[in-house]
């Protein structure tokens, strides 16, 4: 492959550090970072790659259409990866606006800029280009527990403010695609866990309270079952996706790794009696379990058919899910002695 320069939003989020820094991994791409640097986004997430020269990164809100268009005309990347997005359900149902603003008004102000970009480039230069969209599972609602994976065709059924966010940003990138020819590409990607992830998501947050001791709290009964994608391994399919993924294609990424709230929770709890046990592993850290009243709107299961990657673009998983959860675990735990008990 030639040398390409990718611009990447939300690259100092979880997921887009982690394609951010596989990316400066590879000695044939620069990386164009933009990132807003909301509560979620670190440039910690980024080192040993924060000051490469492959790598040029701009604290920017893509709702900017004009600036947006500016550094596409600065920068002249070859790729657009659009990854910015607020993605908690929680935080959506009590600030919708929020949701609302940065995944459906930002998505559109991209893809505004993008556009005049995309028709700015000589004709050698847009068979190359691309605009691929990271949006996720949610969008296509609950799933019961006999029903089969979600797939390319599963229709959209969002059921919260987040997912219904996500299901508006992918409806404009395909009409973008569809109606004035930019070269998109959709993804959808499944529950994600890793270092780094920023302690308000299920296993973070469960690491994180069972560390300082406070209670666990599970919605409902702890029955909601998520399929689960270590996020190296997602930044490793975006990544296929990129190179081989064909325009106006959608591609699922998941790893048929399900798991019901509560199980995985006493997984996580059993690892930390293990390697940092409570007074020499007398108590378990599943004695902080507590259960809670269910979130509005929960959905009951999500599961990722990935056939169609799997087969077409030759991507599997490169971690093994105990091993990757298991190291995870470890990763909290050493931040935890490091802050001298203290997680933000």
């Amino acid at each position: 492959m030639n040398h390409d320069t990718i611009l990447v939003t939300g690259g100092a989020g979880f997921i887009g550090s982690a394609l951010v820094r596989l990316l400066l991994s590879k000695t044939q791409f620069s990386v164009i970072n933009v990132d807003k640097l909301t509560y979620a986004g670190d440039l910690n997430r980024l080192h040993p790659f924060l000051y490469s020269p492959q790598h040029h990164f701009i604290q920017q809100d893509i709702c900017q259409k004009n600036i947006m268009h500016d550094i596409l005309s600065q920068y002249r990347p070859d790729k657009i990866i659009h990854i910015a997005a607020e993605s908690h359900v929680d935080r959506s149902i009590s600030a919708p606006d929020d949701f609302i603003q940065s995944n459906i008004v930002g998505t559109f102000s991209l893809l505004s800029a993008a556009l005049e970009y995309y028709q700015s480039l000589p004709e050698n230069n847009k068979q190359y280009f691309r605009f691929v969209h990271l949006s996720t599972d949610e969008v296509f609602g609950t799933l019961n527990s006999d029903d089969k994976p979600f797939d390319e065709n599963s229709p959209y059924k969002p059921n919260n403010p987040y997912s219904a966010s996500k299901a508006a940003a992918d409806h404009l990138v395909y009409a973008w695609h569809k109606t004035y020819g930019l070269p998109t590409i959709i993804c959808h990607s499944c529950n994600n866990y890793g270092e780094f992830q920023y302690p308000e998501k299920l296993i973070p947050l469960t690491i994180t309270r069972a560390l300082m001791q406070q209670a666990i709290p599970i919605y409902g009964d702890g029955t909601q079952i998520r399929d689960w994608l270590y996020v190296e391994d997602n930044a490793d399919a975006l990544f296929t996706i990129i190179q081989k993924g064909l325009i106006g294609e959608r591609y699922l990424i998941g790893t048929n790794n399900e798991w019901t709230n509560l199980s995985l929770v006493k997984k996580i709890c059993t690892i930390l009696d293990e390697i940092y046990p409570i007074n020499n592993g007398t108590q378990s850290y599943q004695n902080l379990i507590q259960f809670v009243p269910d979130r509005s709107g929960h959905d009951t299961r999500y599961a990722i058919n990935a056939d169609k990657l799997r087969n077409k673009l030759l991507w599997n998983t490169q971690n093994n899910f105990e091993i990757s959860l298991r190291k995870t675990v470890q990763w909290y735990v050493e931040q935890f002695k490091k802050s001298a008990g203290k997680i933000n």
